[in-house]
């Protein structure tokens, strides 16, 4: 997981072009869509509408983009079918990837998920092949800069958290994702800074990879990510610090 998040982290401080901009949009608008379909189109009483609405905030999404996604997946827009389908695989080095998406073509997105695994010299597997090796979680993370871990790690397991990380420049409080919101509140309310708030697949061990075959799964990573129907990767990778860095140079 840290790994993987180091990444993002990363990717987050380059930027986005236009075009990445654009399928990133696209990618949150379905979020809401599906959260607003799922539970209703008031954020205040729909937890995971509220998550994605944040996240698309957080991503400069504008607000008319937002408010037209509210309401296609609350019935008075479009009502295009989205499913939510995870696939699961294996990776360069042997490593477990679990691939999230929102989608209106199964047939289109299995295809194209298939693809990018042969291409990186991994294998599409059959569902239950890799998820058993992830655990559902809420994950918090808060800038570690200006506060002690130690302190921040007392105040989240009081709140209810499960477990505690400093991963570089952050601090990733994980939860049950029951406890998601519970502990969110109570974070902020102790003025600490929540930077971000979501629902992830946690791996139960890291896959420590040398740095060719880094490269080479965070290829795949990126290849994934960039097909529009796929929303999260999870992978069980434990990328170096200078794998990412030649990686990204």
């Amino acid at each position: 997981m840290s790994g993987h998040s180091k990444w993002s982290t990363i990717k987050r401080q380059k930027g986005a072009n236009d075009a990445r901009r654009g399928a990133l949009f696209t990618k949150l608008s379905r979020e809401i869509i599906i959260a607003a379909k799922q539970g209703g189109g008031d954020p205040a009483m729909n937890f995971k509408l509220r998550l994605a609405v944040q996240r698309a905030k957080a991503n400069n999404m504008p607000n008319d983009n937002i408010e037209r996604a509210i309401a296609k997946g609350s019935g008075s827009g479009s009502d295009d079918q989205l499913d939510e389908v995870t696939y699961e695989g294996y990776g360069p080095g042997g490593t477990a990837i679990l691939v999230a998406t929102l989608t209106d073509n199964r047939n289109r997105t299995v295809a194209e998920v298939r693809h990018r695994f042969s291409r990186a010299g991994g294998n599409l597997g059959e569902s239950g092949s890799v998820a058993w090796q992830f655990d559902a979680r809420g994950l918090i993370t808060i800038p570690a800069s200006g506060h002690d871990p130690d302190d921040v790690a007392l105040q989240a397991i009081d709140a209810g958290a499960a477990d505690v990380e400093v991963d570089g420049d952050a601090i990733e409080v994980q939860t049950d994702p029951a406890s998601l919101e519970a502990v969110r509140r109570a974070m902020e309310a102790a003025g600490l800074e929540v930077e971000n708030a979501d629902f992830a697949m946690v791996p139960k061990t890291l896959v420590v990879l040398d740095e060719r075959t880094a490269h080479q799964a965070l290829k795949l990573i990126d290849a994934l990510e960039d097909l529009e129907d796929v929303q999260r990767v999870y992978s069980n990778a434990d990328f170096s610090d200078a794998a990412l860095a030649s990686y990204e140079g």
